[in-house]
C-alpha cells in the first residue's frame, strides 16, 4: 500500500480519533476499514471502534494512551493490514416497485434517462454489500448501486417515510427499517422486517452481507 492511500487522521474531541479515506467508498476500502477496526480494538487504551462509510472512529482513554501516539500506531499498522474478509450472508429482499409503494420511481427514471421498467431491472441486477448500519437501527448503507441509477436526494425531505421503503440517495440504495423523516427517492417497498428490538439478532442485515432485490410486483 502506498503512502497516498494512508488514512487522514484528525481528533474528535480529547478522547476520539477519526481515520478517513478519500472518496469514493469502495468495497476494497471498506474492507481495509474493517481490518483496522479488528486490529485497533485490541490496542491498549482503545475502548471502542466505530466503523463508518470510508472512515473509522477510535474511542480511547487519554490517561492510557496519548492521541498523537495513537495516530502513530494507526499509520504504522495501516500498511501491514490485510483486508478483512467478512463472510457475509446472501439475502434476498422482495420489493413492490412503483405506484404508492414507490412514488419517486418516475422521478428517478426522468433523472437517469431510463424508463421506470429499466430502473427496476437494473436495481434488481445489483449485488449490494452492506458497508455499515447507521442513521436508524437496522438501516444498512450499501455499496453496489449501478452508477447510472445515482440520483440526488429530494430537495424537500419527507416528514414520514413508511417502514420498508426502498430508496436511492445519491450513489447509494437502502431500506428504511421504520417510519422516519428522509430525503431519499422512494422506488419501492418491502414487507420484510429490518429491525426487531425483541429478537436475539435485532437487525436483519449485518456488515458484509450481500443483498439482492427481487421485484415481487411492479406498478408503472
Amino acid at each position: 500500500m502506498n503512502a497516498a492511500a494512508l488514512p487522514r487522521l484528525h481528533p474528535l474531541g480529547e478522547a476520539a480519533l477519526v481515520c478517513e479515506l478519500p472518496p469514493p467508498a469502495t468495497l476494497a476500502q471498506q474492507q481495509q476499514i474493517w481490518a483496522l477496526a479488528a486490529e485497533a480494538v485490541q490496542w491498549h487504551g482503545v475502548s471502542e471502534v466505530l466503523p463508518g462509510m470510508n472512515n473509522l472512529s477510535l474511542l480511547f482513554d487519554p490517561e492510557q494512551i496519548d492521541g498523537v501516539e495513537l495516530e502513530m500506531q494507526v499509520l504504522s499498522a495501516w500498511p501491514q493490514l490485510a483486508a478483512a474478509t467478512v463472510e457475509g450472508r446472501r439475502i434476498e429482499i422482495p420489493v413492490v416497485y412503483g405506484g404508492e409503494w414507490g412514488p419517486d420511481l418516475a422521478d428517478v427514471a426522468a433523472h437517469t434517462g431510463l424508463t421506470p421498467a429499466d430502473v427496476v431491472r437494473r436495481h434488481c441486477e445489483g449485488d449490494y454489500v452492506v458497508y455499515l448500519l447507521g442513521f436508524l437501527p437496522g438501516f444498512a448503507f450499501m455499496g453496489g448501486l449501478a452508477p447510472e441509477l445515482a440520483t440526488p436526494r429530494r430537495a424537500a425531505p419527507r416528514v414520514a417515510v413508511p417502514t420498508g421503503s426502498v430508496g436511492i440517495g445519491g450513489e447509494q440504495t437502502g431500506i428504511y427499517p421504520m417510519v422516519s423523516p428522509g430525503g431519499w427517492n422512494l422506488i419501492g417497498r418491502t414487507s420484510v422486517p429490518l429491525f426487531d428490538p425483541g429478537a436475539d439478532a435485532p437487525t436483519l442485515l449485518r456488515p458484509g452481507d450481500h443483498v439482492r432485490f427481487v421485484a415481487e410486483r411492479v406498478e408503472l
